[in-house]
């Protein structure tokens, strides 16, 4: 192929619309190829893209990942054939033309859905609507977080999102807009593509929603424009840019745009358009070039908009070299955690070994949070209004306002979702390391964010407090029940359940150390005793389960337990031995997952060959992987009620003495 050097010359002459035909040409013929996929959304997208990518984004495909690059996320994730093609024309490295000849196939890096980690450039993983735009949130308050902290010499970039109708319809987007909204994040840039299409047909089958209406209540700045009016669409990103307040451009669209006969109609959404029609969009667009064929002189126009970017990257390189914030500023995006903090937990413990401190978890997570905190500014918090529920805020943690971003707690308002998601962007973003705070039970309405940190390997801390019907007086609705055994179904996500102080320490620190994987901290509202006998060194939880309690005696049952029912097995274990003299061991297993990745060795070491007796105040489900088919479980078997905590514990017989008695079962 002939050199870029020598493309140059006649590169001047490739108009935007040539540039946008590429991805147009591009989108169709993978998703001919693979017999799979969206071409709708790429095809009538493809001005906008070209606009923004041409014109204003900042980024380098030589180096994805430099700090101060502008963010892209493409929202409407199902449509991912525009950013592949994107990738192909502007020149990054894993995107050569046969990546996207193998759309959607096994082992290629163009999946059906953009995939964070999976290729290059891909900002956030995105496919479950709505998703995209909400992290998009986190991710542009993450940059002004970080501006405020290291100045706009270092951190001066905005982020660019593309939604979809979809996006906009699923409810975490009105939890993402009202929040940027309120925050007045005016880095934030949603081009939304207008085209009135969804899978079932018009929009209008299901939504009369005046969108620009909903951002405008929202605190947006609002502007249409014909999305195939490349200066109209221009135009708009720079008075967008030049905003205080995030906006959205609601850029109206022909989905499919180009293809003479399916252009407009749902048939162009979610299938290929057919060999006859893409002959037909050739014509039509003046695309004269072979399937997957991109001429020279318009690759070399697309491969300068890199080297724009390149430029941007090596100036910002010579300000971070100059700039005496450097050292700070990459300690923060390196994102490892000072040794401070970890010395600081280990202090915490002794401490806290000696005075056998005795309080509910969610209150020894916020004295462990307070030596975290104030051992680095990496951490930064937050919940779901309920703040002093879940005990997520310390002691000079300023607030996150309108217009100021310099402190460290976020009031996300009652958004659980919208706050998993937006905590997703800030650790995608780097340079910050979230948590947030809602009780275990709503732990359903941010399931979806929730998943995407564990797909996407992000270190997310999600503090789920009120942890089972320990919670008491607020019932049923508010006692989960099946949420333990929802989470700990999901791959790389760690569910700590700890139970006492020293472990929830134990595990905090866990969570911290887990760089490439979310933690969620289960935690009571009902006080515990601290169980561990002697300080140690170790962090016993690190292994995901231990023996707490090992009879002298050669053990006859082992009793296993998480979190507030470990203080239970304990109290079994010593009224069979005083009423009964029989030896029972006590299991703490505060992370299933943790103990799950430990040899076979030490697995038996811990439960041993005695019968097993399990109990958790929650569903029996996934016990019978440790307590096996001969084993007995104490807990819930459906739903709880309203009462004071130690009566629903008596009521659903969740007792040392039925502990007791179903080992004695087991036994005799």
């Amino acid at each position: 192929m002939t050199s870029l050097a020598a493309l140059k010359s006649v590169a001047a002459s490739v108009s935007e619309r040539d540039m946008a035909n590429a991805i147009r040409a591009l989108a169709m013929d993978s998703v001919q190829r693979a017999n799979s996929g969206h071409p709708g959304m790429p095809m009538g997208m493809a001005d906008v893209a070209t606009v923004l990518f041409s014109r204003f984004i900042n980024i380098d495909p030589t180096a994805p990942d430099w700090p101060d690059r502008d963010r892209f996320v493409l929202s409407a994730g199902h449509g991912s054939m525009l950013q592949y093609a994107l990738h192909y024309l502007l020149g990054y490295e894993d995107m050569p033309i046969e990546e996207l000849q193998r759309f959607r196939q096994l082992g290629s890096r163009t999946a059906g859905h953009p995939e964070h980690g999976h290729a290059l450039g891909i900002e956030t993983t995105t496919g479950p609507l709505g998703q995209g735009i909400s992290t998009a949130v986190g991710m542009a308050l993450a940059e002004r977080m970080l501006a405020a902290r290291h100045g706009a010499d270092l951190v001066d970039h905005y982020t660019y999102a593309i939604a979809g109708d979809g996006c906009l319809q699923e409810g975490i987007s009105h939890e993402a807009i009202d929040l940027a909204g309120h925050l007045k994040l005016s880095r934030l840039i949603v081009l939304w593509d207008d085209n009135a299409i969804s899978i079932d047909g018009p929009t209008s089958l299901s939504t009369s929603m005046d969108q620009p209406a909903r951002f405008k209540a929202a605190g947006w700045h609002v502007q249409l424009v014909d999305g195939h009016d490349m200066e109209a669409v221009a135009a708009a990103i720079e008075a967008a840019r030049q905003s205080d307040r995030p906006s959205l451009i609601a850029c109206r669209t022909v989905i499919g745009k180009g293809a003479p006969n399916l252009g407009g109609s749902e048939k162009t959404h979610g299938a290929p358009l057919g060999d006859a029609e893409i002959v037909a969009t050739r014509e039509n667009i003046g695309w004269a070039y072979a399937p997957f064929e991109v001429p020279d002189d318009i690759l070399s126009a697309w491969r300068e908009v890199a080297e724009r970017g390149q430029a941007a990257r090596r100036a910002w390189e010579q300000r971070l070299a100059a700039s005496p914030r450097r050292k700070a500023f990459e300690r923060a995006i390196g994102g490892k955690l000072p040794d401070a903090v970890f010395e600081a937990l280990a202090a915490f413990r002794e401490e806290h070994v000696e005075k056998a401190t005795k309080v509910a978890t969610r209150k020894a997570s916020e004295m462990a949070l307070a030596a975290i905190n104030g051992a680095t500014e990496l951490t930064v918090g937050g919940s779901a209004d309920l703040t002093h529920s879940n005990l997520t805020i310390t002691k000079g943690m300023d607030r996150i306002v309108p217009g100021d971003y310099a402190g460290r707690y976020v009031h996300y308002g009652i958004r659980e979702h919208g706050m998993a998601a937006a905590m997703n962007g800030i650790a995608l973003h780097g340079g910050l390391v979230p948590y947030g705070g809602t009780f275990l039970c709503f732990a359903d309405y941010a399931r979806g964010a929730m998943r995407l940190s564990a797909l996407m390997s992000q270190r997310v801390v999600y503090v789920m407090t009120h942890d089972s019907i320990g919670l008491g007086e607020d019932g049923p609705t508010h006692q989960p029940i099946e949420h333990l055994a929802m989470l700990r179904a999901t791959p790389n996500l760690n569910v700590f359940r700890p139970a006492d102080i020293i472990e929830t320490a134990e595990c905090w620190e866990l969570a911290l150390k887990s760089e490439t994987r979310p933690s969620v901290l289960v935690l009571s509202r009902q006080n515990l005793p601290m169980l561990r006998q002697a300080r140690s060194d170790e962090n016993r939880s690190s292994r995901g389960a231990y023996v707490l309690r090992e009879p002298s005696a050669h053990r006859a049952v082992t009793l296993i337990a998480t979190g507030s029912e470990v203080e239970i097995a304990v109290a079994a274990a010593e009224r069979l031995e005083r009423e009964h003299g029989i030896a029972a061991a006590v299991v703490s297993m505060p992370c299933w997952e943790l103990f799950e990745e430990q040899d076979a060795d030490y697995r038996k070491s811990v439960f041993g060959s005695a019968p097993r007796v399990a109990v958790e105040a929650a569903a029996r489900l996934g016990w019978d992987r440790w307590i096996g088919e001969t084993g007995a479980f104490v807990g819930m078997t459906g739903f709880g009620a309203s009462a004071p905590a130690p009566d629903l514990y008596k009521h659903f017989d969740i007792t040392p003495e039925a502990v007791a008695a179903a080992a004695m079962k087991l036994i005799i």
